[in-house]
């Protein structure tokens, strides 16, 4: 997958942090990196993956 265009962002959350994720909508799918290695390898999911994990993210599904 060609990510050379991808326009990255991370959350308004993270500030000035710089251990934090960033993700990019490329085609019909959502890439996610570490803000610390840009050029390290990426996971892509598809916008139902996604949705699924952000809703569990808001649901504590991965609390500690």
């Amino acid at each position: 997958m060609d990510l050379s265009g991808a326009e990255w962002r991370k959350s308004s959350h993270s500030a000035t942090q710089t251990n934090c994720v960033e993700i990019a909508r490329v085609a019909d799918v959502v890439a996610v990196r570490d803000s610390k290695d840009p050029d390290g390898p990426v996971l892509v999911f598809t916008p139902s993956e996604w949705a699924a994990f952000l809703a569990g993210a808001r649901d504590g599904e991965f609390n500690l």
